[in-house]
């Protein structure tokens, strides 16, 4: 009886208190046991939704969101947001001009759109890709950007909420820098693989870099005889360590954020990273996770490191990326994925299109 009756006097005064209150009287190491791994992870990092789907950005309440071409097609896809690909069709085809043309015009308009829908449900920033396609035309990514940063513009939108994602080629680098010091549009890089391309992207001043932890570990999990990496020696995980050390002992304005995860392991093993951008279903296992996430990357600790400072004129950054056998091979591999995407949607567009010409 006396057990019965204790027992029921805790369940009557949890009942009856706040959760704030009862949070505050238990100590900090089962605090921490108690709030999910994502929660403990938004403490030292800035958390970013990797989708196009709205409903995940909902759920998980990240700071800010990226999308990609693939990402698109996919969203594009489900019946959920088929009023956006029609919207964007129709301002595509009232915008005239050739059948490409107008298949351009839609998709501007498509990424934008998905872009705007994102920034309803997020605080910060989302980031919309310029076309892999113009991965080594410096002007024709430049005028891209600004094209999409004119649409989101004209829908209200200021270009500080807005980052625009290139391929870390050369190209692309010397695109971001001219966006960053000519225009003020801020740049995200992604495709990055190797430590010159980041090098080179912090020597541009661009607003931020998107290096791939779960590609790098695919390479040489794929090109070595090791099969599987504890967090801490994960390639993918020591490559964005090395960039984020770098980064802060130098005093580079230019941010870190860890994209392309394959596990949780690599994201906790990234904690305090500036920005980890992470897919739904990483978001999801972290959420359900009670594990402690202690901060792994600090600037201090980055301020100590032992690196040389390096500069790279366009010979140095070739070469220096050109020795670095799987940062090549991601490089070019994922710009194909990301243009054959591109024409995937491009396909559906002009199908779409032509279905509402015929009546159908």
């Amino acid at each position: 009886m006396l057990l019965h009756s204790a027992c029921a006097h805790v369940l009557c005064v949890y009942k009856s208190c706040p959760s704030s209150l009862i949070m505050n009287r238990v100590s900090p190491d089962k605090r921490r046991k108690m709030e999910s791994a994502l929660n403990q992870l938004k403490k030292y990092t800035v958390v970013v939704a990797d989708t196009g789907d709205f409903n995940a950005i909902d759920e998980y309440k990240p700071q800010d969101a990226t999308t990609n071409p693939s990402l698109i097609l996919a969203a594009a896809k489900m019946p959920a947001y088929q009023n956006l690909l029609d919207q964007a069709i129709k301002y595509g085809t009232a915008k005239g001009g050739t059948e490409d043309e107008q298949i351009a015009n839609t998709m501007d308009k498509l990424f934008v759109s998905f872009g705007l829908e994102i920034l309803n449900k997020v605080p910060g920033r989302v980031s919309t890709e310029v076309d892999a396609r113009l991965s080594f035309d410096k002007e024709e990514m430049v005028a891209k950007a600004l094209r999409l940063i004119a649409l989101y513009e004209e829908a209200g939108i200021s270009k500080e909420r807005v980052l625009i994602k290139l391929s870390s080629t050369w190209e692309g680098i010397q695109a971001g820098k001219e966006l960053e010091e000519k225009h003020g549009v801020h740049c995200n890089m992604t495709l990055l693989f190797s430590f010159a391309q980041a090098v080179a992207c912090a020597e541009a001043k661009v607003t931020l870099i998107s290096p791939f932890v779960g590609r790098i570990l695919d390479w040489y999990k794929e090109n070595t005889d090791r099969k599987s990496y504890e967090p801490h020696e994960d390639p993918g995980v020591v490559s964005v360590t090395k960039i984020y050390n770098y980064y802060k002992k130098f005093g580079y304005s230019t941010v870190v954020m860890g994209a392309s995860f394959r596990n949780t392991g690599q994201v906790k093993a990234l904690a305090g990273c500036d920005l980890l951008t992470i897919s739904p279903s990483l978001l999801a296992e972290l959420s359900q996770d009670h594990s402690t996430v202690s901060e792994m990357l600090k600037v201090e600790t980055a301020k100590e490191c032992d690196q040389q400072k390096l500069h790279l004129d366009e010979k140095d950054f070739r070469w220096q990326h050109n020795e670095d056998r799987m940062a090549v091979e991601k490089l070019s591999d994922g710009i194909r994925k990301f243009a054959a995407d591109a024409i995937k949607l491009e396909t559906m567009i002009k199908e779409r299109m032509h279905g509402v010409k015929n009546g159908q």
